[in-house]
């Protein structure tokens, strides 16, 4: 199968760093790797390499980018029988450090028995029902970015369309901070892909509506469409359902409908919680 995708296609898949922190095989990769700044003169493309003809000006822009920021996303790497490596994925940061005159580059070093182990953990993890979102959207770019996998390519293994593969990876665009709210609370996909793109301030004033409401997609979506607008959100209304979460010490969402009705869920865990909120509203 082959590992290219359109250019127009290509473009929309984020090529972030890959977060530790949302890595669900981090712990075994850190048991079986080295991240080390190699020396390019010992590095070597695989000549096994399907891909071999790269576009110029985007290496050359790549090859800026580099000299401004540095490699920000390691190359993967296995030692070979002469002292040196061999490239497993990455080979396109590694031309664009040459024509950027680095010396050396940040490599992952794996051995080829720990790269096909750690490939199968990655596949296992991403088939579970328990990764969040992010978690989830990072493993995919784990196998993009670390095993050289095409997108269809991982579609054929875990049995998901490209499509849908690449929406989860946009959510990578989303700050950190936003990131890290979507685990924290387990907010689904689809109530926050609409995020993606956004302004993080504009991601800051909807991100407690989708909390405290449990937004859908749909509702995020006309949310935007306000913001764009410059119409102010209903904030006020947040205030006082903060409050009352506060008072109560549980969870209060409010659902609302296009037409103006809706309903106030309040959670609770026990039967002396309930008491409790009773006693608190009576």
């Amino acid at each position: 199968m082959g590992r290219g995708l359109g250019r127009g296609f290509e473009s929309l898949i984020p090529t972030e760093v890959i977060d530790d922190e949302f890595d669900p095989t981090i712990d075994e990769d850190v048991r079986m790797r080295q991240l080390e700044d190699l020396p390019i003169d010992k590095i070597h493309p695989d000549p096994n390499q399907p891909r071999k003809n790269f576009d110029e000006k985007a290496l050359q822009a790549l090859a800026s980018s580099i000299r401004e920021h540095g490699v920000l996303q390691p190359i993967v790497v296995t030692k070979t029988g002469k002292g040196g490596y061999q490239i497993v994925a990455g080979e396109r940061r590694y031309r664009a450090s040459k024509i950027a005159d680095k010396k050396t580059i940040p490599a992952i070093i794996r051995s080829h028995d720990d790269q096909s182990r750690l490939e199968v953990s990655l596949i296992e993890n991403v088939q579970r029902e328990d990764l969040n979102a992010i978690e989830l959207a990072t493993a995919y770019a784990k196998l993009r970015n670390q095993f050289n996998m095409s997108l269809e390519e991982i579609s054929v293994r875990i049995g998901k369309s490209v499509s849908s593969i690449n929406n989860t990876m946009r959510l990578l665009k989303l700050p950190l901070k936003i990131k890290e709210e979507i685990v924290a609370h387990g907010l689904k996909e689809g109530q926050v892909r609409p995020l993606v793109g956004m302004d993080e301030g504009d991601i800051q004033r909807i991100l407690p509506r989708i909390l405290h409401e449990n937004l859908s997609a749909r509702d995020v979506e006309q949310l935007k469409v306000r913001i764009k607008k410059g119409e102010a959100l209903d904030d006020a209304s947040q205030t006082e359902i903060r409050k009352i979460e506060k008072k109560l010490g549980v969870k209060v969402v409010v659902r609302s409908s296009n037409k103006g009705s809706g309903s106030v869920i309040i959670s609770f865990k026990s039967q002396d919680e309930l008491k409790k909120i009773i006693d608190a509203l009576a």
